[in-house]
């Protein structure tokens, strides 16, 4: 467990004081339950992470996008915190493989529902949040969520990111990049698929998910915010 802890911690560039909040934050209510200990789970922390997260998404398009009026600035902000994001961002951290799950969640393929990976994201930003304070819970989201913004409040969704590293590959290779499946594990109806996405110049990047295309999305997100990082200015 304690090569788990430190692989998130350096995952996430956080060091946490109180190794505990982190090791709570992994720990799904059904690992809880199965050992008695149902206070002990991730619930609570997930319900603060989810504030916290919504606070610091809320003040980022606030001071990002000036003229934009409420509505503009919900839409943008929904897309941010909406559960497929968030899971996606769980995925690019690997953050399923750290979880602590009971027996029943495990065999029905639970490391890759994309509402436990969000819950667990929330977690983990709760738990930052009682251990360093609102300043280093605001880094880690805009760390991880940062190159999701979109230019400008009233432009459309952001085009795929398979069309988008494309693109960039185009642009600098002349070369499309390709897309290799890795591995794929769980039983037939809850399946999670691993991809790697290999670059022209032999970078590779792996990204999971609940379907063939999902975790195509997730290694060329994950690509993107390598090539192209954003700042928080």
């Amino acid at each position: 467990m304690d090569n788990i802890l430190a692989t998130v911690q350096e995952d996430i560039h956080y060091r946490f004081r109180q190794v505990k909040l982190l090791t709570l934050a992994l720990s799904h209510s059904s690992w809880a339950n199965e050992r008695g200990c149902p206070g002990e789970s991730n619930e609570r922390l997930e319900f603060l992470g989810d504030a916290v997260l919504e606070l610091c998404v809320t003040q980022e398009v606030y001071r990002r996008y000036e003229a934009a009026d409420e509505g503009l600035l919900t839409k943008v902000r929904s897309r941010l915190v909406k559960t497929g994001t968030l899971a996606e961002v769980a995925r690019q951290l690997k953050l399923e493989r750290s979880l602590c799950l009971g027996r029943g969640e495990e065999s029905q393929g639970g490391r890759g529902r994309d509402g436990l990976l969000a819950d667990s994201l929330e977690a983990l930003f709760g738990a930052v949040f009682l251990d360093g304070g609102f300043e280093a819970a605001r880094e880690l989201v805009l760390r991880l969520l940062g190159p999701r913004f979109p230019e400008s409040a009233s432009s459309p969704p952001a085009k795929d990111y398979k069309t988008r590293l494309q693109e960039v590959t185009q642009e600098t290779h002349r070369e499309r990049p390709q897309y290799v499946l890795a591995e794929s594990s769980g039983p037939e109806h809850s399946k999670v698929f691993a991809v790697e996405v290999v670059l022209p110049g032999g970078a590779r990047f792996r990204g999971e998910g609940g379907s063939l295309k999902k975790a195509e999305q997730a290694a060329a997100a994950l690509a993107l915010s390598t090539l192209r990082p954003r700042s928080g200015d």
